[in-house]
């Protein structure tokens, strides 16, 4: 998607992207293996959830679809864009088009919840404007929407390090938001937080997919979210996908062959 090709109302022209791995292996430089040769393809618009146990693989592959982790071997495309192909400025453009949303938050607690949802607009700024702090109309406009969008709008000047864990949270959610993302990536973001605001958070992130038509890949560890909030589930073992069918029905049987063990009472949410 180029620079001016936005859509009016902040949802992105050209649509959501899909996803396709096609026999992806990761090898960290330290001779561990993160993915296994992992083929699967989600379809634009989809919501998808990774389940796995610390270690399965699950940020290893959010990672390697945004660039961040580079494949060893194997096809990784994102929309119209062969990832593992591509570096530099190129690769900073697909990233444009990924939203990714992170356990740890990642914000500047210092800064404003406005300039923390701005970062979200770099992308698409030139970068004198960028370093200028220089914001357009449009940009600001799309901030707002962000905010808005997620109900954090009336805190919209307040410092980023005063918010609550699920606040936090939902700030992040606009400022990938406000990049106008064809694709969204959430790598657990619902570890840190207790059950009310997580149920909260997943719901942000349902309706992104709902309202905006938006690709969105959740990893998660908690089993009763797979099943509530995602049509899809993805199960990750040592690397392998070992289930790949409807959230929904996936059986406490299902959940034990991706763990690899019985069932605990941390897999699960709880009130």
């Amino acid at each position: 998607m180029g620079s001016g090709d936005h859509a009016p109302e902040g949802i992105p022209a050209s649509g959501a992207w899909p996803i396709h791995l096609e026999d992806v292996i990761v090898r960290y430089p330290n001779g561990v293996v993160g993915l296994r040769g992992v083929s699967l393809s989600i379809a634009a618009g989809e919501m998808v959830s990774v389940v796995g146990l610390s270690g399965s693989g699950k940020s290893t592959m959010i990672r390697t679809i945004n660039g961040l982790v580079p494949a060893t071997s194997g096809t990784v495309r994102v929309g119209p864009y062969t990832v593992n192909e591509l570096g530099g400025r190129r690769l900073r453009q697909v990233r444009g088009g990924i939203g990714m949303i992170f356990q740890g938050f990642n914000l500047a607690d210092r800064a404003s919840i406005y300039h923390n949802v701005l970062v979200g607009r770099f992308s698409h700024t030139p970068t004198w404007k960028t370093l200028l702090g220089v914001a357009s109309h449009t940009d600001r406009e799309i901030v707002m929407r962000a905010l808005d969008s997620v109900g954090m709008l009336e805190k919209v000047w307040g410092r980023a390090g005063a918010l609550s864990g699920g606040q936090k949270q939902r700030v992040a959610i606009a400022r990938a938001l406000s990049q106008e993302p064809e694709v969204m990536l959430a790598d657990e973001p619902v570890a840190s937080l207790d059950p009310p605001t997580a149920h909260s958070v997943m719901s942000d992130l349902k309706r992104v997919n709902t309202e905006r038509g938006l690709t969105v890949l959740v990893n998660l560890h908690l089993m009763d979210l797979a099943r509530q909030y995602t049509t899809r589930m993805i199960g990750l073992r040592a690397g392998e996908v070992v289930y790949d069918g409807p959230a929904s029905s996936a059986t406490d049987a299902d959940f034990e062959a991706i763990y690899g063990r019985p069932i605990q009472s941390r897999d699960t949410l709880g009130q």
